[in-house]
């Protein structure tokens, strides 16, 4: 009996030592005010002032491709008839987010965007899943965008 007990206690004890760590890049996803959610990606940002600039910050997570290549965000602030008045981009960092992966991302836009403001968020990228490359070779080049307004802070 001792000898069933102290297996046990010892299986208990491997077992809890493999708990993993929290992914604080998801549950900062799930934090951030705005979202958007789509086929191949989810993303989490929040829009905030800095001299006179704009400041787009946020994560964006890849749930459909064994891996996206070269992922770029841009966002762009929009006038009342719903032409660029100012810009701002940003490329993801690491240039390849595997399945499930998610990165951080900042764009500056060189305005002040009000709440109310309409603001255009368009990404890009190769996807793959897998097999003789990304590029050409069964890889998919996206591109999607969506509107949003800046809502009040």
């Amino acid at each position: 009996m001792r000898r069933v007990a102290t297996i046990f206690l010892m299986l208990s004890a491997l077992l809890g030592a493999c708990a993993s760590y929290p992914d604080y890049r998801q549950q900062r996803l799930e934090s951030l005010p705005q979202h958007y959610k789509q086929f191949d990606l989810l993303m989490g940002w929040e829009v905030g002032a800095a001299d006179g600039t704009t400041v787009v910050q946020g994560v964006v997570k890849n749930v459909r491709y064994f891996m996206m290549r070269d992922l770029e965000i841009w966002v762009a602030q929009l006038d009342s008839k719903g032409k660029v008045a100012a810009r701002g981009m940003t490329f993801i960092i690491p240039s390849d987010l595997r399945l499930d992966q998610s990165a951080d991302f900042a764009i500056k836009i060189p305005a002040a965007v009000a709440a109310g403001d309409r603001l255009r968020f368009t990404y890009k990228y190769w996807g793959s899943d897998g097999g003789s490359g990304v590029r050409g070779d069964g890889g998919t080049n996206w591109m999607q965008s969506f509107e949003t307004v800046v809502p009040a802070r």
